[in-house]
């Protein structure tokens, strides 16, 4: 089934763009999923332990039976490289052709129908792994610092009239003020604060509270609850429509 006639009798024969454009979108989708994937296994490794990935996408170890394998996530990774594979492949065999039908077209039967299948099968591991995905807040909550919020601290300085760049430069000083005491930057006192810049205030304990942090940026694109939200809904319609 087509939309149109082809209005040219050359590309009616010739053109294989649409096949080079579908490859291009499930290699580009795959990409996503697979740094999707790194970032799971990374946040399930004991050095964070902010997930659990779930016994039905992970496997054990031949040798060590307290190791737990990621299977799942680390093989959306890797048939990434499969699926972009294709792409580069077909890309290659349009390379130099003349303008006309050749045989060499038939190469697309495969990377489509491979890259089509492999897609859905990852795209089902991942939804798989999300639907019984453990999350550790507390784990999570424990890697969070104060040093995170050293540009809530330029910002602060910034609200008070200061100009970001000399805000930028105080909010460091403040971060190597912290680092030569031996202290995380909200201990640092508010006197000794002072000695970099006479704008910092007792209110300067407001900024070391991360749930502010995150909900402070309601702009579209931020990070606030409501604006992500709003986002996650705009992509259901995309989806939808």
């Amino acid at each position: 089934m087509f939309e149109a006639v082809t209005q040219n009798s050359m590309t009616g024969v010739s053109d294989r763009d649409f096949v080079a454009e579908f490859l291009f979108v499930c290699s580009m989708t795959a990409v996503h999923l697979s740094k999707w994937a790194e970032d799971l296994i990374i946040y399930s490794s004991t050095e964070f332990g902010y997930v659990t990935i779930d016994d039905a996408f992970s496997t054990g170890s031949s040798l060590m039976p307290q190791k737990k394998n990621p299977d799942g996530l680390e093989l959306i990774r890797g048939k990434t490289g499969r699926i972009s594979g294709h792409l580069v492949g077909f890309l290659m065999v349009l390379k130099g052709l003349p303008s006309t039908y050749n045989k060499d077209f038939q190469e697309d039967k495969e990377a489509i129908f491979d890259a089509h299948d492999t897609l859905t099968a990852l795209l089902k591991i991942a939804k798989g792994n999300l639907e019984t995905l453990e999350v550790h807040e507390s784990a999570c909550a424990s890697g969070l610092s104060p040093e995170m919020l050293a540009t809530d601290v330029a910002y602060y300085l910034v609200r008070k009239g200061m100009p970001f760049r000399d805000a930028h430069c105080a909010a460091g000083k403040l971060v190597a003020l912290a680092e030569r005491n031996n202290v995380p930057m909200h201990q640092v006192s508010i006197q000794e604060a002072k000695s970099i810049t006479n704008i910092f205030d007792e209110d300067l304990a407001n900024v070391w509270n991360y749930e502010h942090a995150v909900e402070q940026y309601s702009a579209t694109g931020g990070t606030s609850k409501k604006t992500v939200e709003a986002q996650i809904q705009a992509l259901r319609k995309w989806l939808s429509s």
